[in-house]
């Protein structure tokens, strides 16, 4: 064109400009924030070119892709990338692995530290939801300043059997108290304009031949149970996402499977966000288009590309149509929208971050999740006086352990000590990790005149002989847990449980304190005079473990899952499927090297009677039982009333009959019409001062006290008499009142 006729057209423009000022001005529709999250992303899928649809389909493995032609150069060394479409304002979607942190798992982006939460159970021991919230809404403020923004975190799968590798990454046995803490967590990582998930969806409780297990129980039952807890969670946090497991359920993969992710997910909750896949648990093309897929995740470790030129050519045959794909792209971009990151894109560049604010979340978190099950004579708080302090095992001259896989934080203040794994599936993303904070170094800090003394614990003659001229001996037991891989048994590995025994019987002075991703046997228990149960205690564990054992933190958390007193009383005796996998460890795996294998099936035949409720219908005595925690002080529980309607709520007096402040959990339990198992139906922290009693109210959760109807597609309230328990665990006859409801349906 030339220049005369370049400066026409401007004239014209600057014209028409002037003469219809509203046109010029009027923002496209999908950046008016007053329109619902829906209605601007369906203004964008219909701006929206085929290719750049296509583009939000699937997202890179970073690991797979950086360096190759071509690569974004924008993209960072993590879980997943997405590309930006710029003229629309879609932001690239940078994903990291999140349930206790940014993770950075093996050092892939050198140097590069995050604040590390203690495991999920012990976020869940603390029974607080606001500290639910804090974690999430610390981590997600680290992943913003670090570019990120979408966080794999979020976890809601109830523990089924007690040797499940990713146990300490969930938040236990019940479905209300952990559809209740995954909601507050994801909706803490969301206030920062990010996306959360909500993961592994659905009946994922197993590691052992994750690839290949079929995950087997009715749909009622289900209902009753682990979607419960995923329900609750979606409600309460709202995420913009849920990512889809590796396993299969009652038949399908639960990537592809319809009843999941379309009939419930879609249908039965109304839920407007996407999908997304785990890595590497893809494995069609049209059956998982069709059964509600959005996203295929970290797309490189599938057998296939699927939601990439086979969608396309699928497409082009008629068997996928332009209608669905659209759809998976409004599901997409709805959760973009109603997360805040399309309002609110992530900063280009890195970030300042207060690393010691948050440090002093991860302690609180720790202190808060720490369980004290046993305290003989008060052998705990520590005497200022006790002079000859000796700290046997657990590496705790140096660091706290940490859980392994997909969720291990490369800890601000370092690595105490890494060692790679010798073969098995999670060898390639795997190590057995400690976090640089000594609990030795803490003792030190707060009994400083004393002699505190370290042994490794290896010669355990040695110990013994140390134990007897000590005043008190500090045991540091550690059972390691990591995705792909459950533990064998519930035995403490490498004669642990033959240390402890010797050294507790040279000297009943004797603590133990358990670093676990779980439940373990207690086979000393009654030679010991205290046990604290620490779980995996994140970056400030060392610090939260002295103030615990030194009584400068009250212990107030209470157990978010059944320790059993045998192998024996669980529902399985050991994981399913466990002799085939040990030979075939690709199975197992991240990825489909797996799909050669035939499936097996895991049937869960305690049906919604998980964890705590098994116990009850078997009549099993654990060892320790759900909601059980002891305190430095003592709490009594009076005038106990409950008020029907369709909804009951309980009213009580709390009161702190010791001399120390303290936490109490106080929780209702309720025995339905026709069940022999309770359930929990309500529960709230509580901080008292000595003497101090408060008035509390309660409303129960009426999904917990009705079943689902399949046939309606509704919750049906039976009618007749139900007994509401307010007690201290789920064993304790604590104070029973009895209330009459009506039929309902909702």
């Amino acid at each position: 064109m030339r220049p005369q006729s370049l400066v026409k057209r401007s004239l014209l423009l600057l014209a028409l400009g002037a003469a219809m000022p509203a046109m010029a001005q009027a923002p496209a529709p999908w950046s008016d924030t007053a329109r619902p999250a829906q209605q601007r992303a369906a203004a964008l899928v219909a701006a929206m070119t085929l290719e750049e649809k296509f583009d939000l389909l699937h997202t890179l493995f970073p690991p797979r892709v950086i360096g190759t032609p071509g690569a974004p150069t924008d993209i960072l060394p993590s879980a997943g990338y997405t590309p930006a479409i710029p003229r629309l304002g879609i932001p690239e979607m940078r994903a990291s692995d999140a349930s206790l942190g940014v993770a950075n798992q093996v050092e892939q982006r050198k140097g590069d530290t995050a604040t590390a939460l203690p495991a999920s159970l012990a976020t869940a021991a603390s029974f607080n939801p606001a500290l639910a919230y804090a974690g999430g809404a610390m981590i997600g403020a680290e992943a913003r300043a670090k570019t990120f923004n979408v966080l794999l975190a979020g976890g809601a799968n109830l523990t089924r059997d007690p040797w499940g590798g990713r146990n300490f990454e969930y938040l236990g046995e019940d479905p209300l108290l952990s559809g209740t803490l995954a909601g507050e967590h994801i909706r803490g990582v969301q206030s920062n304009h990010i996306i959360s998930t909500v993961k592994h969806f659905a009946l994922n409780p197993q590691e052992t031949g994750r690839m290949l297990a079929d995950s087997r129980l009715d749909w009622t039952a289900m209902r009753e149970s682990d979607l419960l807890a995923f329900k609750l969670a979606i409600e309460g946090g709202k995420p913009a996402s849920v990512m889809c497991a590796y396993n299969l359920v009652n038949g399908d993969y639960s990537c592809e499977n319809k009843v999941l992710l379309t009939d419930i997910l879609r249908h039965d909750w109304g839920w407007q966000g996407f999908v997304m896949s785990d890595w590497g648990a893809v494995h069609s093309t049209v059956k998982a288009a069709k059964a509600g897929l959005d996203q295929e995740s970290g797309a490189e470790l599938d057998k296939a590309i699927y939601f990439g030129a086979p969608l396309q050519k699928a497409l082009s045959e008629g068997a996928v149509t332009k209608a669905e794909i659209d759809t998976k792209i409004l599901h997409i971009l709805t959760g973009v929208i109603e997360s805040g990151l399309y309002d609110h894109p992530t900063p280009a560049h890195e970030q300042p971050i207060d690393y010691a604010a948050h440090a002093g979340v991860a302690q609180q978190a720790a202190e808060e999740g720490i369980v004290l099950l046993r305290n003989e004579g008060n052998m705990l708080p520590l005497a200022a006086t006790a002079r000859r302090i000796l700290v046997i095992g657990g590496h705790a001259d140096i660091g706290v352990l940490s859980g392994g896989g997909s969720s291990q934080v490369r800890s601000v203040g370092g690595v105490a000590l890494e060692i790679p794994l010798k073969g098995g599936p999670a060898s390639s993303f795997s190590r057995t990790t400690w976090h640089s904070s000594s609990p030795v170094k803490a003792i030190r800090a707060l009994a400083p005149t004393a002699q505190v003394t370290y042994l490794d614990g290896t010669d355990a003659a040695a110990a013994t002989r140390a134990a007897r001229d000590a005043d008190v001996v500090l045991v540091f037991a550690t059972q390691w847990r990591t995705e792909a891989e459950d533990v064998p048994d519930l035995s403490l590995p490498d004669g642990q449980d033959a240390l402890i025994s010797a050294v507790a019987s040279a000297n009943p002075h004797t603590a133990v304190v358990v670093e676990s991703g779980g439940a373990v046997l207690m086979p000393w228990l009654s030679k010991v005079g205290a046990v604290v149960e620490a779980w995996y205690p994140g970056q400030r564990g060392g610090e939260a473990i002295a103030n615990v054992l030194f009584g400068k933190v009250n212990p107030s958390g209470h157990l978010p899952l059944t320790f059993p007193a045998s192998e024996a009383q669980a529902p399985r005796p050991m994981p399913v499927g466990l002799a085939a996998m040990r030979g075939n460890d690709a199975a197992s795996n991240a990825g489909s090297e797996g799909e050669a294998v035939t499936p097996f099936p895991v049937n869960y035949k305690e049906g919604a009677d998980a964890g705590y409720r098994w116990y009850a219908k078997t009549g099993a005595k654990a060892l320790f039982p759900f909601g059980y925690g002891l305190s430095y002080t003592r709490f009594g529980y009076s005038h106990l009333a409950v008020t029907g309607g369709d909804t009951p709520t309980v009213s009580f007096d709390v009161t702190n009959l010791g001399k120390r402040a303290g936490a109490d959990v106080p929780q209702i339990y309720a025995k339905v019409p026709g069940a022999k198992a309770p359930r929990l139906a309500a529960f709230q922290r509580i901080t008292l001062a000595p003497g101090e009693t408060r008035h509390v109210t309660l409303t129960t959760q009426p999904r917990v006290l009705a079943q689902w109807d399949q046939a309606s597609g509704k919750w049906l309230m039976a009618g007749g008499t139900y007994t509401l328990t307010l007690g201290h665990d789920v064993t304790d006859p604590g104070l029973s009142k009895q209330v009459r409801l009506g039929q309902r349906s909702f």
